[in-house]
């Protein structure tokens, strides 16, 4: 009962990271920090994207509302087109197994 204490005590890594090791993650995180500030300082027009967004989400919105209330017609012209497409693979499979089993050739037993 006294070891469930220490049940993952022998799992979690207890050694402190050298600081050549931290030096080097540090130095990373300033590069990428670095990288993501060029990055948003090359959008063109920020200040009107930040002014415009409340009726982009608007938009965006209205938009989401009408594709859910279109969906059930996407979803049966979906069926539609599925069940037409396994239809024909039917009928072409069925008209196959027929002509091969008018082809096959029956032995005749030939009694003496």
């Amino acid at each position: 009962m006294n070891s469930n204490k220490y049940i993952f005590k022998k799992k979690l890594s207890l050694r402190r990271k050298s600081k050549k090791r931290l030096f080097i993650e540090s130095a990373f995180m300033f590069i990428l920090s670095l990288f993501l500030i060029y990055i948003n300082y090359l959008i063109p027009n920020k200040n009107l994207l930040l002014q415009n967004l409340p009726k982009t989400l608007n938009k965006s919105f209205i938009l989401l509302i009408d594709l859910i209330s279109n969906l059930y017609e996407i979803l049966l012209i979906i069926f539609i087109f599925i069940s037409s497409i396994i239809t024909l693979i039917l009928l072409i499979g069925s008209f196959y197994r027929i002509f091969r089993v008018s082809k096959r050739k029956t032995k005749l037993i030939s009694y003496k």
